[in-house]
């Protein structure tokens, strides 16, 4: 199984020890992409700090990322997984799993980004701030940077198996299945289900802050039971067993992925 994660916008800061290394990443196909937008971010970042601000759609308060992009060759790196934070990776808490859920993590967890284009959560690279949907000067709209790149790396990384895709919408504009790949990928959506105390009738309501929550709960669910579905319909089997509300949207036609929506009713 592989879970495709967006990364988080704000993240913790670079740890101690070497600094990044491109050409250790995983996925390698994606070191000359890598390269290319790295070079360019911290060009930019260098040479006009007003101007980068407005690139990477900073406010005021954040103007201080500007300058740690600068320093992204030399800063101290960290494992992705310790470098992101927010609700998701909150909710999913990688360092309190047991040792085999972590085997399982490194193995199957890939976090897409505007910088990395994706990485395993074992991968080291420094905090950095540019989103996906970051128009840089020359290289252009990242998305469209990355497809090309990422059309070939997720595939190949996902082999066989099944794909949960968990990406948020600028993120999954630069992978999108094809194929066979897209029978054996599965989306989520998250909708809150409540009683009208009118009518009696539920109502349900797509969640937007909390999506993030039940997404990385999903996730370490499934990473602290080993389970391992090989497709859409034994994954919803899965979570289900894992006592989570699930309904399934299977593809109108070839090529589509299955969407699967989780109902909840209490939102935390």
């Amino acid at each position: 199984m592989l879970v495709l994660l967006p990364p988080s916008e704000g993240k913790a800061s670079s740890g101690r020890g070497a600094p990044l290394k491109l050409e250790s990443l995983s996925l390698p196909g994606l070191t000359a992409a890598r390269e290319a937008v790295l070079a360019e971010l911290v060009e930019l970042c260098a040479a006009d700090e007003e101007r980068a601000r407005q690139v990477l759609g900073l406010s005021e308060g954040l103007r201080g990322e500007v300058a740690k992009n600068v320093e992204l060759r030399t800063a101290e790196a960290r494992p992705a997984g310790q470098i992101y934070t927010g609700v998701l990776y909150d909710a999913l808490d990688l360092p309190s799993l047991d040792a085999a859920a972590k085997r399982r993590a490194a193995r199957s967890l890939l976090v897409f980004s505007g910088l990395w284009g994706a990485v395993r959560t074992g991968d080291r690279i420094p905090s950095y701030r540019c989103s996906m949907d970051v128009k840089l000067p020359r290289l252009g709209a990242l998305g469209a940077h990355w497809r090309p790149a990422l059309a070939e790396a997720v595939p190949e990384a996902a082999g066989g198996g099944l794909v949960l895709d968990l990406r948020s919408s600028s993120y999954a504009a630069a992978w999108k299945p094809q194929g066979e790949l897209a029978a054996r990928t599965a989306t989520v959506r998250v909708l809150h289900a409540q009683i009208d105390p009118a009518t009696g009738a539920e109502k349900r309501s797509v969640v937007s802050h909390f999506n993030k929550a039940t997404k990385g709960r999903l996730v370490r669910d499934l990473l602290g039971a080993g389970a391992a579905p090989k497709n859409p319909a034994a994954l919803v089997a899965a979570l289900r067993d894992l006592g989570h509300a699930v309904e399934v949207r299977e593809p109108a036609r070839a090529g589509q992925p299955w969407a699967l929506d989780v109902v909840v009713t209490q939102l935390h």
